[in-house]
């Protein structure tokens, strides 16, 4: 996970437009979350991961694949940060067509790392 991309506007944009392999973005959330990998331990350290996370997944989950993580991703954001995707990227959404669980999942995590921006004052 050392050559994860910055966490910048841009970056949130990538991973909309699908320009970041789901990987990429599942580190990225992973990062910011708090998982780091121990290589030496060959496991996973969860000591800044918040206790509901690591309760549930003790290792870090695919929130592509899994939906009942991407809900609980989706209800750490706080009330006031839900609507960021659209007040402060502006993201109309995508069209019907691509409404599939994977390009939804996406804009569920840009959003999550989106109000982790806010809330860390990274956001202007």
């Amino acid at each position: 996970m050392d050559t994860l991309p910055p966490l910048t506007t841009a970056t949130l944009w990538d991973i909309l437009h699908e320009k970041l392999a789901d990987d990429t973005v599942n580190q990225l959330v992973w990062h910011y979350l708090g998982y780091r990998y121990d290589a030496a331990q060959a496991g996973w350290d969860t000591s800044a991961v918040a206790p509901t996370w690591v309760e549930k997944y003790p290792t870090p989950p695919n929130f592509i694949e899994s939906r009942p993580a991407t809900v609980q991703l989706t209800r750490s954001i706080p009330k006031e940060n839900k609507q960021l995707l659209k007040e402060y990227l502006g993201f109309k959404g995508y069209s019907v067509d691509q409404l599939v669980p994977r390009l939804t999942r996406r804009a569920t995590m840009t959003n999550w790392l989106l109000s982790y921006m806010q809330q860390q004052g990274l956001l202007s």
